[in-house]
């Protein structure tokens, strides 16, 4: 891998840092077919003159679900008000966020399968038929209150689409849409993009080397790419092969994109519990680890790349899951 030159410029890195984000479709590398699909609903809704229908967003963190819906606001020429399921926790929460919009704005709603069953009930009448129902007072004296809201799109997103309860679902009427894991030739897209606006000189050996542990995830990636770079800059501004196998041994990820905390998972299951079938609350016991963190965070890679199971009895280490963590001692010591 050749070496390059850094030279940083520290108030126009900092600035270019909030810039990674696209702004344009174009930009927006990966996700074809969600994409195409987006591009129909919106253009033939601006054809008409109304607010693009309701969309939902899923898939693993980081894919750039936050990302498209600003795009789709950029598309629609609107203002996006941005809010998240733990965020709105009354009733009054997101009557105050749906009665400022203004017409035609999109509402991003981060999480939302966290929203609470009341709130749901809400936002239903809402999407569905544009009206907000306020009930005023208490007891045999209360009374129902329809207020008309301005036509809006709601953009959702979750990591957890099976929280999300049936009536929410089938509200969202522009479509549901799953964000894929990305092509490492994606991936090395990506950080060639980021890199030049960080201005970092790199060529793609440079990239690939970053891609191939950035677990064909955009945001994981610019952050290697961020710490890489902070790396050469205080060794003299060579963004080196060295540099950059480095700055992975500092953060302690192995050539497959684990961290420390996947390897802990894989060794805990293969010494503890011979390589199981061991069920779920065992295992986040043994790791003092949240089940959620180990469903939602650390299994769904492992899955992937075949290091783990999943059966009846519980999660499973492969031969592949032995073999890595003998190939990767030195890096649990």
């Amino acid at each position: 891998m050749s070496s390059t030159h850094f030279s940083a410029d520290s108030g126009q890195v900092a600035s270019l840092d909030h810039t990674l984000r696209p702004v344009l479709w174009d930009e927006y590398v990966g996700q074809g077919k969600v994409k195409e699909n987006l591009r129909i609903l919106l253009t033939a809704a601006r054809e008409r003159g109304h607010a693009a229908e309701h969309v939902l967003l899923y898939g693993p963190p980081g894919l750039g679900k936050t990302t498209l819906a600003h795009l789709i606001a950029r598309t629609m020429g609107t203002n996006m008000r941005v809010t998240s399921g733990p965020a709105i926790e009354r009733v009054g929460d997101l009557a105050a966020i749906l009665t400022n919009l203004s017409p035609g704005d999109v509402l991003f709603i981060d999480e939302i399968h966290r929203l609470s069953k009341s709130i749901e009930e809400v936002l239903y009448p809402a999407m569905e038929s544009g009206v907000l129902d306020i009930i005023i007072g208490k007891g045999p004296s209360a009374r129902t209150v329809q207020l008309d809201l301005p036509p809006f799109t709601l953009v959702a997103a979750t990591t957890r689409i099976s929280l999300l309860s049936a009536p929410l679902r089938s509200r969202f009427g522009g479509g549901t849409f799953r964000l894929e894991y990305y092509s490492d030739e994606e991936m090395v897209e990506i950080l060639r993009r980021s890199a030049l606006l960080l201005r970092i000189p790199a060529d793609d050996a440079v990239f690939i080397h970053i891609a191939s542990r950035s677990r064909a995830t955009p945001r994981t990636a610019n952050y290697l790419l961020k710490r890489c770079r902070d790396l050469a800059q205080l060794e003299g501004g060579t963004l080196s092969a060295d540099i950059i196998d480095r700055t992975f041994h500092l953060l302690e990820i192995d050539e497959k994109g684990l961290h420390a905390p996947d390897r802990e998972l894989l060794r805990t299951l293969i010494e503890k519990f011979r390589g199981g079938p061991v069920g779920l609350n065992t295992l986040a016991a043994a790791l003092s680890e949240e089940q959620a963190t180990l469903e939602d965070v650390m299994e769904p890679y492992l899955l992937r790349l075949g290091l783990l199971e999943r059966s009846p009895r519980g999660r499973i280490a492969t031969r592949e899951a032995y073999l890595h963590i003998e190939r990767t001692k030195s890096l649990l010591l």
